[in-house]
């Protein structure tokens, strides 16, 4: 199904050391990339270095697998009031709990099938993340639930200091909560395009990229058509807080007019770095290995938050 020099590729970029590499030859074709023939294997070094000019193909999409299984147990907790199954939650690293969450009590019927699609779409990500990467995959983090999103509720203004919010009260809090996530994951996944080697990979985090885009259309519609205007910019004000100097984050508009999509002059949807995708979800804008929806940090190479 491949060619040589692409298969020396995938294999080059695919494990984190040379220990996973090995497994990874051992086992290729199971990862979801299809049947590779032995002969396309023949004379491939398994103990070739990583390539020095930045983080493996791996170490990028094992650093997407920790954000997926945030989104996947934020949604699947809010949907079906349960997390993920435990045997996709197993790999290198630490393997934490999720604290907090439980079933929203969905009283629009439209709201509950958009967010059961969702769910289902974010399982589905961590499920093929977690093929693709084979035994290089991460475990699940602990996750936290409950006192990540007061926290950022107090950080967006949306609350007061005594106070807590509940992500899984009712939909309206389901949504704000929901708009924390799908724009961060949008702007991560176009970060890394650039840094991925491996067109087969690409071309997997282009559709993910993708089917996150559609995610966070849908949320920002839906908040627009709430009127919930101002908690949502709140929030998008505090992710600009959070995530360096830059201005680039968008709120959903006014009454006067929507931002449904938020792109700059020429229509493109901006990006973040890792490292500033970190400084979001551990909710610091300083530098720093855990916090906030990470209280133990995420697994994996890339782990440290900017600046």
């Amino acid at each position: 199904m491949f060619g040589n020099r692409l298969v020396h590729n995938m294999i080059e970029r695919s494990a984190e050391n040379d220990t996973d590499r090995r497994k990874f030859l051992r086992s290729a074709g199971v990862a979801g990339l299809g049947v590779v023939g032995a002969t396309a294997l023949s004379g491939i070094g398994a103990g070739s270095a990583l390539a020095d000019d930045g983080p493996s193909d791996a170490a990028i999409l094992n650093f997407a697998l920790n954000l997926e299984y945030l989104e996947a147990e934020f949604y699947s907790h809010a949907v079906f009031g349960h997390g993920l199954a435990s045997q996709l939650t197993t790999g290198k690293g630490d393997r934490g709990g999720v604290i907090g969450g439980r079933r929203v009590n969905f009283k629009t019927p439209d709201i509950r099938k958009f967010a059961r699609e969702i769910t289902e779409d974010e399982i589905d990500h961590v499920r093929f993340l977690r093929a693709t990467l084979g035994s290089a995959k991460v475990a699940r983090p602990e996750i936290n639930l409950r006192n990540s999103f007061t926290a950022a509720a107090r950080a967006a203004g949306l609350i007061n200091a005594h106070q807590t919010f509940d992500p899984y009260a009712n939909e309206n809090n389901f949504l704000l909560a929901a708009f924390i996530f799908e724009d961060v994951g949008v702007t991560a996944y176009k970060g890394a395009a650039p840094l991925i080697n491996n067109k087969t990979y690409l071309e997997a985090a282009a559709g993910i990229l993708a089917v996150e885009a559609y995610h966070a259309s849908t949320i920002r519609t839906n908040l627009y058509l709430r009127d919930l205007m101002a908690p949502a910019n709140a929030i998008s004000n505090a992710r600009d807080s959070l995530d360096g100097s830059s201005d680039d984050d968008q709120g959903i508009g006014s009454q006067e007019r929507a931002n449904i999509v938020p792109t700059d002059s020429n229509a493109i949807a901006f990006s973040r770095t890792a490292d500033r995708v970190l400084n979001i979800v551990y909710l610091t804008p300083n530098r720093a290995t855990q916090g906030g929806f990470f209280p133990d940090g995420v697994n994996g190479v890339i782990h440290v938050s900017g600046p």
